[in-house]
């Protein structure tokens, strides 16, 4: 069994940033004959993978005003990962009763969350229409994270004679941090790595946010257990002791070691007492915050054979997120490479992959819709560069392994996902399938340009939809560690009934990827089986809304891991 690990997040769901809704409206329909309206604005939210909206909750009613700012907000859960379609209905109130029905219509506007979000300042404003030969004025959103426990935590302990729990050795010891629950249990948050052979650690500093550690609660209880490590798997319980993070939190804010030393938080109990331990170690240099006595059993504090968790550094600076970054300017830039190699049959064949009926899309267009409608909601221009591979194309008859679908090599941008589709159909009719399957030259023109401007303002993804295996692996993999420095991900969606072992390793989340002894700085790459989302009951809808949220679940955190790899800060948003 191997040691235990720096880290093991609490398993579940990481749940959605939480975003606030403003909502305003201007030069509403007059609908009142002796005053003005009374707007209310009610909130719809279409249900995931269905044409079903369902309410979601209303402003406060306005009277008499055709400018309202309401002052009551709408709170939702904001997912990348997810296409969320909002409708906003306007209406007159004229009566007390609920029904929406029974009031005058005004406009309505129907947005993605994550258009507000990707508009400039977070703030989108759109025009309302549903009425007839009216003109119905417009609302203006306004979206803002909520500040939720953002905070970081890095911290560094170590700890002096420990109990000896190994026949032929000292102890392995490692810490296990745990979060006290609402109910009295406990949840695992941390583990440190395993210092091996000795009574006497020094772990490694770690960092962990507030909200894992106590969920944002400074005074819930932080159980963490000494463990000497096992190969087989069942380590040695050494003890236990509890604190909090306020407790801990106070340790900088001591002024003296001696005081420091007075002010113990916690302590062990159920301490188990072996032989041979060694007296005090030396450690010159290092700046003792806080001494955490462990009395064993039958022992005091002030026993000089009692065991002691030191904590020596304790530092907190506040977590950025992904919607700091895009509030504060970062452009996502989406780049589309399509698989034109022979493999995939004959386009006008309807066995294959390329294959468009009149009565549904093939995989590849598929695929490109489903996340490509995402990915523009974050880019201002609507421009998609989108590349082929694997094709001879004319007029020479040349194989290309990144040639522009739009047959413009100057500017090979595509107006929107639309104009991104209309290409690659054009292309289907224009070049002729070939081989082999090159992903490198597409990976290496992405890095090109992402390797121009890294100073946080850029993003790039490139989206690469295949059928097969890879013919330049080596190649690939050396573009791919390469492009693990910079502002970039790739997305790989494998279609088709190939086996994909080596989208996996490209994938990289089980083991770092490496080329020619350099390892990747990130995980970069998420691959995904097209046919896993292949949905029997042929609700299509549904199938690419899974798809998309999967192929983009990793994007946040990897452009944050870029962001803090760089120590680059969020940018503040343009005063008004």
């Amino acid at each position: 069994m191997a040691a235990p690990g720096a880290l093991e997040p609490a398993a579940g769901s990481v749940p959605g940033t939480k975003v606030e809704l403003t909502v305003s409206c201007r030069n509403l329909l007059d609908m009142d004959t002796f005053s003005k309206s009374d707007p209310v604005v009610v909130l719809f939210v279409q249900v995931s993978g269905s044409s079903e909206w369902k309410e979601f909750g209303r402003t406060e009613v306005i009277d008499n005003t055709l400018n309202p700012d309401f002052v009551r907000k709408f709170v939702l859960d904001y997912y990348f990962e997810e296409k969320q379609n909002l409708r906003f209905d306007v209406y007159n109130v004229d009566s007390k009763s609920c029904s929406a029905l029974k009031q005058d219509f005004l406009g309505q506007a129907f947005v993605a969350l994550g258009e507000v979000i990707g508009s400039q300042r977070g703030r989108l404003e759109r025009p309302l229409t549903g009425v007839p030969g009216k003109r119905c004025g417009t609302i203006l959103l306004l979206a803002e994270e909520l500040s939720n426990c953002r905070d970081i935590v890095t911290m560094q302990l170590c700890a002096n004679k420990l109990d000896k729990k190994d026949f032929f050795g000292k102890s392995d010891p490692f810490l296990v941090f745990y979060r006290s629950n609402e109910d009295g249990t406990f949840t695992i948050c941390h583990k440190t790595e395993v210092v091996k052979n000795t009574l006497n650690p020094v772990w490694q500093p770690f960092t962990i946010p507030v909200r894992a550690l106590c969920n944002g609660d400074y005074d819930r209880t932080v159980k963490i257990d000494v463990y000497d490590w096992d190969r087989d798997g069942s380590h040695d319980f050494i003890g236990e002791f509890a604190t909090s993070y306020r407790e801990l939190s106070r340790a900088q804010s001591a002024e003296s070691q001696e005081e420091m030393q007075e002010k113990e938080i916690c302590e062990f109990w159920h301490c188990e007492w072996g032989w041979g331990i060694p007296g005090p170690p030396a450690f010159q240099g290092l700046v003792w915050l806080h001494l955490l006595c462990v009395p064993g059993s039958g022992g005091s504090r002030s026993d000089p054979l009692c065991p002691q968790v030191t904590l020596l550094s304790f530092s907190v600076e506040s977590e950025f997120t992904f919607v700091d970054y895009i509030r504060g300017g970062t452009q996502l830039n989406f780049t589309v490479a399509i698989d034109f190699t022979a493999s995939n049959g004959l386009p006008s064949q309807p066995t294959s992959l390329h294959y468009v009926s009149p009565y549904q899309l093939s995989a590849y267009a598929l695929a490109l819709k489903a996340v490509g409608e995402i990915i523009q909601d974050y880019d201002s221009d609507k421009l998609f560069p989108a590349y082929g591979f694997g094709a001879k194309v004319p007029p020479d008859g040349k194989i290309s392994h990144q040639f522009p679908l739009n047959n413009n090599v100057e500017n090979p941008s595509c107006a929107g996902i639309e104009g991104v589709l209309e290409s690659y159909l054009q292309s289907l009719r224009t070049v002729q399938l070939y081989g082999p399957t090159n992903f490198a030259p597409v990976i290496n023109q992405v890095a090109g340009i992402a390797a121009q401007v890294t100073d946080g303002s850029q993003y790039h993804v490139l989206l690469i939809i295949t059928d097969g295996v890879i013919s330049d692996m080596l190649q690939t993999k050396e573009a791919i560690v390469t492009a693990s420095s910079l502002p970039m991900s790739i997305i790989i969606v494998g279609v088709g009934p190939a086996e994909f072992e080596a989208m996996e390793e490209l994938d990289g989340d089980e083991v770092r990827l490496s080329s020619r002894g350099r390892y990747a700085e990130r995980d970069i790459v998420q691959f995904v089986p097209f046919r896993d989302y292949v949905d029997d009951s042929g609700n299509q809808v549904l199938s690419m809304a899974r798809l998309a949220k999967d192929v983009l679940a990793e994007i946040p955190e990897q452009l944050l891991s870029y962001m803090k790899t760089r120590d680059i800060k969020p940018r503040r948003a343009d005063p008004e």
